[in-house]
């Protein structure tokens, strides 16, 4: 049995995650199942799941990067990774909430993780939640994670009896949100987020005591539960069980609404209940100061509500519904740079509108991109992208739902990322369940991914295809240069910090002190064995002048090499090459 902590430490934040993600896997679809206000989508389940994943990413790529396994991170970088991989994966009302509720914890739990490092910062969790919406609502999970947070403010000093107490005040408080909030009492559930939050908390229970919060059987009525031997209250209202006097308005026995009754997310700031809310839900991360997400906050106020702008540091993620998405996004271009920018119309997305959606294309392309300008140049050619940030790889959930986007029968994904290779995988399993037909052809760079896209051709037999673009990916020899962070052994050598590195293949190649010489160097090696066609990206900050002089070198070198150069916009290395 494993040693129980006594302490938040990194291992028991990376547990928490692990516990936390399954939990949501295990309940996503009840969850979904519960939402009735105020966008009847019926998705909170998933974007806490998506969420949490991402949070669970960025965790344990902050252990990969300890080689040796003889030690762990240290608290705080595990805490931090956990908040920023919530925030930069945040999904839908529920997800951005949650983001903000590990971010505050995160704050405190950096400096310790005993019980009175917890009580605190379940406190901070629910008091930077609550502020960052707009015009909060009780009845939701603000009031659930408010109700955590006192329910452990007067627990001692064992860690143990803290994370009970949370847990405890969460689950009564779960229950009595269909008293606080009317459409949740007309249908005879319990707010989806907040359910949701309670799976997250019974997880951290789990990963101190290492039990599960034992879930009782239903109540005829939903009744708040009660607790058991002086544990934690068992028996919780799930699957949308009535409340105790409270009619189950399109909800039979078990919770499962019936056929054309709508099922929504579950409200943190909402229009009156029964009218109708704005058309759009626009999400996305912004890059800005204080001062100028403030006034942000005021200008999105006025275009909608679910207002919501969590974050810090510069990051924010950013959360509103609004009749007019253009201007919402305009709004973000002016406080700053948004990116991931996803706009979700609740007509045909939520199931409200009755009208035949248009059917499905033949066979569609989704490629992970490193940057704007090859999302750009990848949309203009037909395909659904996803773009990569620095730091940030996109979690599975996140390529599923660019498989949704491209509303195809048949769809190639191209990952672009050696590293990937795994996510795609699980995204590509998870689209066949949906009767999507998928084919993952194993991209590991941007370049691979340009030449598998200009063989495309949706009109021939999709095996046929596939075969033609996996052969255009696997001919084309890729580069990149990075700049060294640090002092390390490569297969060229020894590099320096601030050494530019010239990567073939994956493997370091060559060492250079700057960038033009050292992608000459590269350009020549590659060229060395063949080739007909040169591709260069560039970074955003490199010049127009070193694509002349590096075309020009090809040329002068290598006749009969023709060479295409696009604009990679914000993307990690500098210089991408791709040799064909």
């Amino acid at each position: 049995m494993p040693q129980l902590p006594d302490d938040l430490d990194a291992v028991a934040v990376r547990t928490w995650c692990s516990l936390a993600l399954e939990a949501l896997g295990r309940e996503r679809a009840e969850i979904d199942a519960i939402n009735v206000y105020p966008i009847a989508d019926g998705d909170t389940g998933t974007n806490l799941y998506l969420t949490v994943e991402s949070a669970a990413a960025a965790v344990e790529a902050v252990f990969a990067a300890y080689e040796t396994g003889a030690t762990a991170p240290a608290t705080a970088d595990a805490v931090r990774a956990m908040a920023h991989g919530a925030l930069i994966g945040a999904r839908g009302n529920s997800g951005t909430i949650l983001a903000q509720l590990l971010r505050g914890m995160a704050g405190v739990l950096a400096d310790g993780g005993d019980a009175a490092h917890l009580r605190l910062a379940l406190t901070r969790a629910a008091d930077a939640a609550r502020r960052a919406v707009a015009h909060p609502v009780e009845g939701t999970v603000l009031t659930v994670a408010a109700a955590a947070s006192e329910a452990a403010s007067g627990e001692g000093s064992d860690l143990r009896t803290v994370v009970h107490a949370a847990y405890d005040g969460a689950l009564a408080a779960l229950a009595k949100t269909p008293e606080q909030l009317a459409v949740l009492g007309r249908a005879g559930v319990v707010d989806a987020g907040g359910r949701g939050l309670v799976a997250v908390l019974g997880a951290l229970v789990e990963t101190v005591t290492g039990q599960a919060p034992v879930r009782g059987p239903r109540t005829a009525h939903g009744k708040a539960p009660t607790p058991v031997d002086g544990g934690s209250v068992v028996g919780l209202p799930v699957g949308g069980t009535p409340v105790e006097g409270v009619p189950a308005a399109g909800f039979p026995a078990g919770g499962v609404p019936e056929a054309g009754v709508p099922v929504g997310e579950g409200p943190l700031d909402c229009p009156e209940d029964g009218v109708a809310g704005p058309a759009f839900e626009v999400i996305y991360l912004l890059e800005a100061g204080d001062e100028q997400v403030a006034r942000l906050r005021t200008r999105l106020d006025a275009l909608g509500d679910s207002l919501v702008v969590v974050g810090g540091d510069g990051l924010w993620h950013v959360h509103v519904h609004v009749d007019d998405a253009g201007a919402a996004v305009e709004a973000g271009v002016e406080a700053g740079r948004p990116y991931r920018i996803r706009i979700t119309h609740f007509a045909t997305e939520s199931g409200h509108d009755l009208r035949v959606q248009a059917e499905p294309a033949q066979r569609a392309v989704v490629v992970v991109v490193p940057g704007d300008g090859l999302a750009g140049l990848c949309t203009e050619a037909g395909a659904t992208t996803v773009i990569a940030r620095p730091g940030e790889p996109p979690a599975s959930g996140e390529l599923v739902d660019a498989i949704r986007r491209a509303h195809a029968r048949e769809v190639v994904l191209l990952p672009n990322d050696a590293a990937l290779r795994h996510t795609a995988a699980a995204a590509a399993e998870q689209a066949r369940t949906e009767g999507v037909r998928v084919a993952l052809v194993p991209t590991r760079a941007a370049v691979q991914g340009i030449a598998a896209l200009a063989v495309h051709e949706p009109d021939r037999g999709f095996d046929e295809d596939v075969v033609a673009m996996t052969a255009a990916a696997g001919a084309t020899r890729y580069a990149e240069l990075a700049v060294a962070e640090r002092q390390s052994w490569t297969m060229a050598g020894i590099c320096q910090a601030g050494d530019i590195l010239g990567l073939i293949d994956g493997d370091v190649a060559v060492i250079g002190a700057d960038v033009p010489a050292t992608a000459r160097t590269v350009l020549d090696r590659m060229l060395a064995a063949g080739g007909e066609l040169v591709t260069l990206v560039l970074g955003e900050d490199v010049p127009d002048s070193l694509a002349d002089a590096l075309e020009e070198h090809v040329r002068e070198g290598h006749l009969a090499v023709d060479t295409v150069i696009y604009r990679g916009g914000h993307q990690r290395a500098p210089l991408l090459i791709g040799v064909e």
